[in-house]
């Protein structure tokens, strides 16, 4: 089992469960919350026990399930004991009406009024019927529960319990722990840092169908945007094409091409602390790409025309300034003195260096063995999973940083950051 903790305590979760038919849900919530060490209380409204009951949450959490506000003879008060008690508090499923209940402090049954005296951070998870969800009501109380700092995981799109297509999903049970998670493990070292990250390949248009790439799959990339905003930090991910979903806390602009994640990240950039360059992009794009699929017999492309994209690393390390550049050499021979050479011609602070052509730190792996190699030392760190090489790079990151006050503070409702934003590694 994982272990999380707060002030030398297992975390504590309080999760609410209200009633949705996605309530049964909560019990794998519950259960991914144990598996990462966190204890578990639960309040449910009386909708919810008509949809799950609540011996089941007792017997998974080993507590007495809150039902009411005078349920608990062992406590006179119980809302307010399980409000202090709470590291975090969960509503999973968040109904339209609980969420109504939060924006407008209405306290009427256990849940709401537990809710409302809650000093701890909030995780929200909606789930309920599309025209529900984004009924200007709801849209307006979620809004001003953002503004408030609640963080929401969710909804996603798909198939609806009434039978309807369209936004009201819950979340999958990975992104609801990840944001429980992320939420309880902001150790707030990097609090108010802007952090740009890019990861994955690019593709670079042959015709509509065809493009030039590379097999990064963006898992170290990604990973390290978890890892730094589980440090507090404000994450824009720049992402090229994967199949990847976003870590909680983190906004991303999906590209496609080497042009468009330079555009990104500079943007991104402006107004950051530091820029971590994890992906692959490509080095060359064909000059012309056709408007059409080109035909083999007809047109044939054995003789590509090819440009030379823009470097990143190098362009973003040239206006760096006393902000932070970190970027990445993947190879396959000489890694060593290949990110020497890499470190002293783009002008970076730092190189992390791996060798694809080992299957342990290759393109798709879920582990990684790299080289930190800055310009005064090398660190080289034991193959491990590519969540711990991330937390070493986070480490290392945070020692690069100035001791000053960040570029710019990240606000509240940048720190709600949890559906992607969109635009046009190894």
């Amino acid at each position: 089992m994982a272990e999380t903790l707060v002030d030398g305590h297992a975390a504590r979760v309080a999760l609410f469960v209200t009633g949705g038919i996605a309530a049964y849900k909560a019990c794998e919530v519950l259960r991914g919350l144990q598996k990462q060490g966190c204890e578990v209380r639960v309040a449910m409204t009386a909708h919810a026990c008509e949809l799950v009951g609540p011996k089941t949450f007792e017997a998974l959490s080993g507590h007495h399930v809150t039902l009411g506000l005078f349920d608990d003879a062992s406590s006179p008060i119980p809302h307010i004991e399980l409000a202090e008690w709470a590291d975090l508090a969960l509503v999973c499923p968040a109904t339209a009406n609980v969420i109504a209940k939060m924006a407008h402090g209405i306290a009427d049954d256990a849940v709401s009024t537990t809710l409302l005296a809650c000093p701890c951070p909030v995780v929200v998870a909606p789930a309920m019927n599309v025209h529900m969800w984004q009924n200007l009501a709801t849209v307006a109380n979620v809004e001003t529960l953002k503004n408030r700092n609640y963080l929401f995981v969710g909804p996603e799109s798909g198939r609806l319990a009434c039978g309807e297509t369209g936004a009201g999903k819950l979340a999958s049970i990975e992104q609801i722990v990840s944001a429980a998670l992320y939420r309880i493990r902001a150790r707030g070292d990097l609090a108010g840092r802007r952090i740009v990250i890019t990861a994955g390949p690019t593709h670079e248009p042959v015709d509509p169908v065809r493009y030039l790439s590379n097999a990064s799959s963006g898992k170290m990339g990604y990973a390290i945007a978890a890892a730094a905003a589980a440090h507090g930090a404000h994450v824009t991910l720049v992402s090229g094409p994967v199949s990847l979903p976003v870590p909680a806390g983190v906004g991303v602009i999906h590209v496609t091409t080497a042009a468009q994640m330079l555009e990104a990240t500079q943007d991104a950039f402006a107004t950051a602390d530091a820029a971590i360059l994890a992906a692959a992009v490509s080095d060359y794009r064909p000059e012309q790409a056709a408007d059409h699929k080109l035909k083999k017999a007809a047109e044939p492309i054995d003789n590509i025309a090819l440009a030379e994209n823009p470097d990143i690393l190098a362009t973003l390390s040239q206006s760096r300034g006393s902000r932070v550049v970190i970027g990445f050499a993947a190879e396959t021979d000489n890694v060593l003195e290949n990110a020497r050479k890499k470190l002293a011609t783009k002008g970076c602070d730092l190189i992390v260096a791996n060798d694809v052509s080992r299957d342990d730190s290759t393109f798709g792996s879920d582990t990684n063995r790299v080289t930190l190699v800055g310009p005064h030392d090398e660190t080289e760190l034991d193959c491990m999973p590519k969540e711990q090489v991330a937390e070493k790079i986070i480490e290392r990151l945070h020692d690069l940083l100035e001791p000053d006050e960040p570029l710019q503070q990240a606000s509240a409702a940048d720190q709600t950051l949890l559906m992607p934003r969109t635009g046009a590694d190894c």
